[in-house]
């Protein structure tokens, strides 16, 4: 009885341990976690000409099943999150599913393994970086990390999709951390020359910069921010998109034209929602 005694603390202690190792973005399953809010709808349309950036905000102590409901609230066609760890971004494709009936095809343009950031073990800690969800196919993704990426590893991702019955190429990118102005602007002109490259392209992201921004300025000449009054040298009409009360949160688009935009803040983040339908050719 002793030895079966001293196997089961044994037993025990590993597993607690196991359980430390991993972190907090393991896998689990929706059938474990609580379900939608009372009165949330719980299978969704997904609006074919919506797209939207978020940055889930991260190291953060968040639910995956209460990003999910902030989603799911809007159901865009297109999502591209921003510091994204794989785990999590699974976790949040199956609550989508299971608890809301929505349907995310996913790709990831990770560029960093970091367990403190995204748990797992110390020899194969989580991906972090960007991913993008569709509720069409997705083809030619592309994963790039900037040169030089400033204080952490940055870079970009991009596929080709359909938004509003159109295929387009869609980019989805973080920038280098705000104080790091030299950084943001070589990581642009990066950018800049790849979204010349498409006749048509949305491009998502936290740019951690304001319009003014000198370090945007390699973009400006390609996209216009979806925002309708939100321009480069305008004063006091681009909506916050972060809870200190700055735009840093963007849709850009190339050869495409904006109908509405939403700036949504959420708790489960620093970074409010941002999503933009577009104009298609049926309603031009």
């Amino acid at each position: 009885m002793v030895v079966a005694k001293g196997t089961w603390l044994l037993v025990g202690a590993v597993a607690a341990a196991c359980m430390l190792l991993v972190g907090p973005s393991a896998p689990s399953s929706p059938l474990h976690v609580q379900g939608p809010p009372d009165g949330a709808a719980r299978d969704v349309d997904v609006k074919p000409d919506r797209v939207m950036t978020w940055n889930i905000c991260n190291p953060c102590d968040t639910s995956n099943a209460g990003r999910a409901a902030e989603i799911a609230r809007f159901a865009p066609q297109v999502i591209g999150l921003q510091e994204a760890c794989v785990r999590d971004v699974e976790k949040i494709r199956d609550y989508l599913e299971g608890l809301y009936g929505l349907v995310y095809h996913v790709e990831y343009g990770t560029v960093l393994r970091n367990r403190g950031r995204c748990g797992g073990w110390p020899w194969r800690p989580g991906a972090f970086g960007q991913a993008i969800l569709s509720a069409a196919p997705m083809t030619d993704r592309v994963s790039v990390e900037y040169p030089d990426g400033g204080s952490e590893d940055r870079g970009y991702m991009a596929v080709t999709t359909e938004v509003g019955g159109r295929s387009v190429r869609v980019f989805n990118t973080h920038l280098a951390q705000r104080r790091q102005e030299a950084v943001r602007a070589a990581q642009t002109r990066v950018l800049a020359e790849q979204i010349a490259r498409h006749d048509r392209a949305i491009v998502l992201g936290d740019f951690n910069a304001v319009p003014a921004a000198p370090e945007l300025s390699p973009l400006w000449p390609l996209a216009t921010d979806a925002g309708p009054r939100c321009r480069p040298l305008s004063s006091g009409t681009c909506e916050p998109t972060t809870d200190w009360q700055l735009k840093f949160d963007y849709v850009f688009l190339r050869a495409l034209t904006p109908r509405a935009q939403g700036v949504h803040p959420s708790r489960y983040s620093d970074h409010h929602l941002v999503h933009t339908d577009l104009r298609t050719t049926s309603r031009s």
